[in-house]
């Protein structure tokens, strides 16, 4: 049974700490027993939880009178408050409200202004020696060439890649993980599918690709932002056909299957 959940109701709830503040001098609490300890971290939950949603709120223009949460506590505690539970429901419920349309206000602010800056570092990248612009927009240079076939979409690729955005950070890599990763290529990003079926076994591209060929406006939270041109070193390792891959699997179950009797 959850006894307390967070929400942002817990905003009427700034803390016992703002009403201590107030006082001259403060006696440190009593924590003998796991009760008191208990009730101390409830409180201390509450209030921490409470301070994040405030710093937020700040930053989103919106700043409630804390005198009045703390006069909404104490008429609460005594049966005394001024407004009826129903109205206060109402009320929170319009502060949700107002807080959401604020965040999705930044959101909208901040994916444009991204789209901006993408398309401006798509344009100067464009401009490098050995940089190739495709008709989708997709951008690659070739760091060293392979031989032979090429995989087409519905291949299953094994390769080693890093991830970064615009500014250099490192939101993945298989390099790290020491492991080379297998997947359909028909199963990813359009920018990968389209940009892995130019490159034969062996080779090492550098791709930069635009939002649109990667995940748009709503990002991959909360390592890659809304509308991020992406930075990928891709090797590929190998390829083989879903039809092979299958045959592959198989085989092995069969064998771990004779094995096993």
């Amino acid at each position: 049974m959850k006894l307390f959940k967070p929400t942002v109701v817990a905003l009427a709830l700034i803390s016992v700490v703002g009403c201590q503040q107030e006082t001259k001098k403060e006696e440190a609490p009593v924590l003998d027993t796991e009760v008191q300890k208990q009730a101390y971290a409830l409180g201390a939950s509450i209030g921490m939880f409470t301070q994040r949603n405030l710093e937020q709120q700040e930053t989103l223009g919106l700043s409630l009178d804390q005198a009045l949460i703390l006069r909404g506590i104490k008429d609460s505690l005594e049966g005394k408050a001024v407004i009826e539970k129903e109205e206060v429901q109402a009320l929170m419920m319009n502060l949700e409200k107002s807080m959401r349309e604020k965040q999705q206000a930044v959101a909208a602010k901040e994916a444009s202004e991204a789209l901006e800056k993408g398309q401006a570092y798509l344009a100067e990248n464009a401009k490098k020696d050995g940089v190739v612009v495709t008709e989708s927009g997709l951008q690659y240079q070739v760091v060293e060439a392979g031989e032979g076939e090429k995989p087409t979409a519905t291949d299953i690729v094994k390769v080693h890649y890093q991830g970064t955005l615009m500014d250099g950070t490192e939101f993945d890599s298989s390099y790290k993980r020491n492991e080379p990763i297998e997947f359909p290529l028909n199963g990813v990003i359009p920018g990968w599918t389209e940009g892995v079926q130019l490159m034969s076994k062996g080779a090492k591209y550098n791709f930069t690709i635009p939002s649109d060929l990667a995940y748009g406006p709503s990002g991959r939270p909360p390592q890659i932002p809304a509308n991020a041109v992406l930075n990928f070193v891709v090797e590929l390792i190998d390829f083989k056909t879903a039809e092979e891959a299958a045959a592959e699997k198989a085989t092995k179950a069969e064998s771990e299957d004779g094995h096993a009797h």
